[in-house]
C-alpha cells in the first residue's frame, strides 16, 4: 500500500514564500518521476513542475525562476519552493508520483496522487 502525503500549503501574502513537501511511504521498490500539479477553482489540473530520479527538473513557464522543486531521495520526499508568490498561484496543490511497489512476489508500476495543499496568495 502506497501513500502521498502533501503539507505545507496556506495563506500567504503576494511576493511571499512558502514550502511544500510530499512525502511518499509504504511498499515501496523505487521512485521514478515526481512532481507538483495545481488545480485553481474553475479550471484544469496544470503541470507545475516535475523531478526525475537524477534530478533533471521541468517547470512551467508560469513559475521559472520563482518556483524550486527538488527530492530527498533517502526520505522518499519531493518539495517544492515557491517564492514571489502571485495571486494567480493560488489553487489546490497536489503531488504526484511514479512509482514502483509490491505486494508478495508482484511488482507494479503506477503512479500515485496525494490528497491536495491549498495555497492562497491573497493580501
Amino acid at each position: 500500500q502506497v501513500r502521498v502525503v502533501e503539507s505545507g500549503g496556506g495563506l500567504v501574502q503576494p511576493g511571499g514564500s512558502l514550502r511544500l513537501s510530499c512525502a511518499v511511504s509504504g511498499s515501496i521498490f523505487s521512485i521514478n518521476a515526481m512532481g507538483w500539479y495545481r488545480q485553481a477553482p474553475g479550471k484544469e489540473r496544470e503541470l507545475v513542475a516535475t523531478i526525475t530520479s537524477g534530478a533533471r527538473t521541468n517547470y512551467a513557464d508560469s513559475v521559472k525562476g520563482r518556483f524550486t522543486i527538488s527530492r530527498d531521495n533517502a526520505k522518499n520526499t519531493v518539495y517544492l519552493q515557491m517564492n514571489s508568490l502571485k495571486p494567480e498561484d493560488t489553487a489546490v496543490y497536489y503531488c504526484k508520483a511514479d512509482l514502483t511497489s509490491y505486494s508478495g512476489d508482484y511488482v507494479y508500476r503506477g503512479e500515485y496522487w496525494g490528497q491536495g495543499t491549498q495555497v492562497t496568495v491573497s493580501s
